[in-house]
């Protein structure tokens, strides 16, 4: 079985496209992201279809966000597909109805702090309250375990000081905007290299275009799965 601590974002428009890149990537990778991007192009189905079918574990990235009776409606709903990940926002209100609704399942439930493509300018236009972006972060961390997530999605750049918290003890940390050296950001703005990430204090990393954008995605999760190992 591949190091799961990396998960590939399949960032593809279609179950077609991702079913297809996922048998490319073969068994070098056991740890796929599906997102909302992909959702009306048969997700779900993907989803089920590489978890059943082909022992893949699976990170649903939905960053549901609703009032709590929807909320925990919806993460019934998701926790009966027997995946591994979900992500919610992650208000306090929306992680205490996601970790009612996934009662009794596995499904691990992740809250996500601050958008790894925001900046300080992007928080100052969307009214969030003035301070550090990490600061915020941390912050938003902290509630949101104590709520009852699983783990919290966060930037590389924030995730040794989310290890240090009392409350994160024993709790999952997930970062995307991870860029091997030498890739380009793309919309990413708090990145690091793999090796940071994990070193920091990430259980797992999410890789995306990077991989799948590749001529050769598997031996492009390869050199990333290599770079971990040398940790």
């Amino acid at each position: 079985m591949s190091d799961d601590r990396l998960i590939v974002a399949l960032d593809v428009p279609n179950v077609v496209q991702g079913l297809d890149l996922a048998q490319r990537i073969g068994d070098a990778v056991s740890f796929y992201k599906i997102g909302l991007g992909m959702l009306t192009g048969g997700g779900l189905a993907l989803a089920n279809e590489l978890k059943q079918e082909h022992g893949k574990r699976i990170f649903l990235d939905m960053k549901f966000f609703d009032i709590g009776a929807t909320v925990e409606a919806a993460v019934r709903g998701i926790a009966q597909y027997d995946l591994d990940f979900l992500t919610v926002h992650g208000d306090p209100q929306v992680v205490r109805a996601a970790a009612e609704g996934k009662r009794g399942s596995d499904l691990k439930i992740l809250a996500v702090t601050v958008l790894t493509s925001l900046d300080r300018a992007d928080l100052d236009a969307n009214l969030i309250i003035p301070g550090d972006i990490h600061d915020i972060t941390l912050e938003r961390a902290a509630r949101a375990l104590e709520a009852g997530a699983d783990g919290v999605i966060a930037s590389p750049q924030e995730a040794a000081m989310i290890r240090a918290l009392p409350q994160a003890a024993g709790k999952l940390i997930v970062t995307p905007g991870v860029r091997p050296a030498g890739s380009a950001l793309g919309d990413q703005k708090r990145v690091a290299t793999p090796a940071q990430a994990i070193g920091d204090g990430a259980n797992h990393i999410v890789i995306g275009r990077p991989i799948w954008q590749a001529a050769d995605p598997r031996a492009a999760a390869q050199a990333v799965l290599a770079e971990l190992a040398a940790i």
